[in-house]
């Protein structure tokens, strides 16, 4: 079945979160498949997404607790060479989440031609599967974190129950974040080459290997404007510090990312009557 690629859309956000609804099913079901196919023809198949974080904790505890021997700000005992380690991989699951979505944004729609030429389909899910699969390799490695921290640690803060909220706001703005750069990679092919470098800055300029108290008074305001310090912050204190997030914090980074979404689909929307004469 064909339909006018060249349709005007519409870009509400009642429109989106109908759309979203209606698809949940199909999101689910290809959301499965990116994951699964992934690791497609491997001996170990999806067991890869659990060893992979545990592989590269092994390996953060190793290097920064024998190698380093790193410690973390605030942080002091015998325990501290291994609590780096965990430290440091709570910013590696934000920044992988974030990372692998806007990574792959740019070349969603170029590598779904078919999708949006030639059969009706809801071009306007394949962000969300995207960040869909990214947020199951987060997850994995959240339960690889919180078993790594119950081993060092004996004990699990209860305010854990509440990185669900502190990631959403992450999660809603990276999804804002891929529609405009799926839509922008199908008439600027370089922006791909560009997002790889930005998402390196990045992993330089957020909290990631440091806190943000070893950061010069001078530059913190530019780290805090990151868009990924604040989250970073936040999840380590619900799972390492056994802290109440930030709610207010929360709550303005939401509407944020809200109207970043928004932004994002509209856009997405507006302009994917050209991408079938682009393709």
């Amino acid at each position: 079945m064909t339909y006018d690629p060249h349709a005007a859309q519409p870009t509400s956000l009642y429109t989106l979160a109908k759309s979203l609804w209606r698809n949940r099913l199909l999101i689910v079901q290809m959301t499965k498949r990116e994951v699964v196919g992934r690791y497609k023809g491997s001996i170990l198949g999806l067991a890869w997404s659990f060893f992979n974080p545990v592989f590269m904790l092994v390996v953060y505890t190793f290097v920064f607790s024998e190698i380093f021997k790193s410690r973390w700000g605030g942080i002091g005992g015998d325990d501290s060479k291994t609590q780096f380690a965990v430290v440091l991989f709570v910013g590696m699951i934000v920044l992988g989440l974030f990372s692998e979505v806007v990574n792959r944004a740019p070349g969603l729609i170029l590598s779904n031609v078919n999708y949006v030429k030639k059969v009706v389909f809801p071009i306007e899910i394949l962000p969300v599967i995207v960040t869909g699969a990214a947020l199951f390799h987060g997850l994995i490695s959240l339960v690889v974190l919180l078993a790594a921290f119950t081993v060092f640690n004996g004990y699990l803060n209860w305010t854990v129950i509440f990185i669900p909220l502190v990631l959403l706001p992450l999660i809603i703005l990276i999804t804002g974040l891929a529609w405009m750069l799926a839509s922008i990679g199908v008439f600027l092919r370089d922006v791909g080459q560009t997002i790889g470098i930005i998402t390196t800055v990045l992993m330089f300029l957020s909290p990631v290997f440091y806190p943000v108290t070893a950061v010069p008074e001078r530059f913190r305001p530019f780290i805090m404007a990151n868009p990924l310090t604040f989250i970073i912050e936040q999840s380590r204190e619900v799972l390492i510090w056994g802290h109440l997030p930030n709610w207010i914090g929360l709550g303005i980074y939401t509407l944020a990312a809200v109207v970043i979404a928004w932004a994002g689909y509209a856009w997405f929307q507006k302009t994917r009557k050209g991408f079938a004469d682009v393709l």
